[in-house]
């Protein structure tokens, strides 16, 4: 068996590679910003957007209230319509009825 030199077997000192650490760490910053110098942000206007979503969905919900009360006005103008037709008929009715009476009760008194 050959035996290396001690020269060889002694290992030199670990250098740290200083490009290597400082692009690590300008990675790692660049993870930290983005992560939450954009996220934070970011999740505050997708609240805002609910938010506002939310209050356009109520919007909707009104006006599509109105819009079916102003549809149904029509009709129920119709349908009074109908009713105050019918009442005028029926007290039309009522009173020839009532005019036939008193003319005989007139030509009976005579």
């Amino acid at each position: 068996m050959d035996v290396l030199p001690a020269r060889s077997l002694e290992m030199p000192p670990a250098r740290l590679p200083w490009l290597l650490v400082g692009a690590s760490i300008l990675l790692a910053l660049l993870l930290v910003y983005t992560l939450f110098g954009g996220y934070l942000p970011a999740k505050r206007r997708a609240a805002s957007l609910e938010r506002e979503l939310r209050a356009l969905y109520a919007r909707e919900a009104e006006l599509q209230t109105k819009v079916a009360q102003t549809e149904q006005r029509p009709w129920m103008r119709d349908q009074q319509l109908i009713a105050v037709t019918a009442e005028r008929d029926a007290l039309a009715r009522r009173l020839e009825d009532v005019e036939r009476q008193l003319a005989v009760a007139r030509g009976l008194r005579r």
